[in-house]
């Protein structure tokens, strides 16, 4: 349910906020507790109590999203020329299938899938304008993920449109 609403709203709200891994954590450790959050009115004076109630929420909100050996994880969620960099490379040292399984790379296609925009393109950043060389490197690395010319729901197709559409790579490139 989580997926289909960053999925549904992914042009409205670009970053994820980690809701998964959230979930996750949040499932893996039920003796965390959930407590109210303080508010006060803007002249009223800070007490003891109000103090000791924020600071308890903050440990149990950060002790359910650290992870087991003590990190606490989140997505990198910004540059997008990283992750199809790691793809390229996998791909051309012939260790993309052995390195990344098939399930691995069925969600970093999602995760693409999830930060193209609107009219097919993918920016610098997940919330930047759609360039070429954003656009070139998310769709390259889909296609060595195996996805297919009409793959994603016509987000491929779309892809490819809007690399035509803007001159294609090859007129970027002799410029």
């Amino acid at each position: 349910m989580a997926r289909q609403s960053f999925r549904d709203n992914c042009f409205h709200k670009k970053h994820s906020s980690d809701l998964l891994m959230r979930i996750q954590f949040a499932e893996e450790k039920k003796s965390v507790t959930n407590l109210p959050q303080t508010k006060l009115e803007e002249f009223e004076d800070v007490k003891e109590e109000a103090v000791l109630t924020t600071l308890r929420s903050a440990l149990d909100f950060y002790s359910t999203i650290q992870a087991d050996d003590g990190h606490w994880p989140g997505d990198y969620g910004g540059p997008m020329s990283l992750l199809p960099g790691l793809v390229i490379t996998l791909y051309v040292t012939g260790a993309l299938n052995t390195i990344l399984s098939k399930e691995h790379q069925y969600e970093i296609c999602r995760y693409l899938y999830n930060h193209q925009n609107r009219y097919g393109g993918w920016g610098l950043h997940i919330e930047g304008p759609s360039t070429m060389f954003g656009t070139v490197l998310n769709y390259v690395s889909l296609r060595l993920l195996g996805e297919g010319a009409e793959g994603g729901e016509g987000a491929i197709e779309k892809a490819r449109e809007w690399i035509l559409e803007h001159g294609s790579f090859q007129k970027f490139v002799s410029k």
